[in-house]
């Protein structure tokens, strides 16, 4: 059970400086998750503290590689275009 971080990171390090157990560490050019530190903040009611406040979409995954915070989570915008039909 651990967290990754993708190629979206943008090194801000506005994750590494809120893990409760410092799961964060810098690379080169991204940031990667120590698999065996991260729980994925199981003892916060709100889940994944890094994931709060990342403000990347799809730079947070978790093991299932699903994105905590997917397309459309931080704008506000819809997921999928709404299409008008004009007639």
């Amino acid at each position: 059970m651990a967290l990754s971080i993708t190629k979206s990171c943008i090194a801000c390090y506005a994750c590494k400086e809120v893990c409760p157990s410092k799961a964060i560490t810098s690379g080169d050019k991204q940031f990667s998750v120590i698999a065996h530190r991260c729980d994925e903040c199981a003892n916060n009611v709100n889940g994944a503290q890094c994931a709060q406040i990342c403000p990347v979409e799809n730079a947070i995954v978790d093991t299932n590689g699903c994105a905590l915070n997917p397309p459309g989570s931080l704008t506000g915008l819809p997921q999928e275009a709404n299409v008008i039909a004009l007639s």
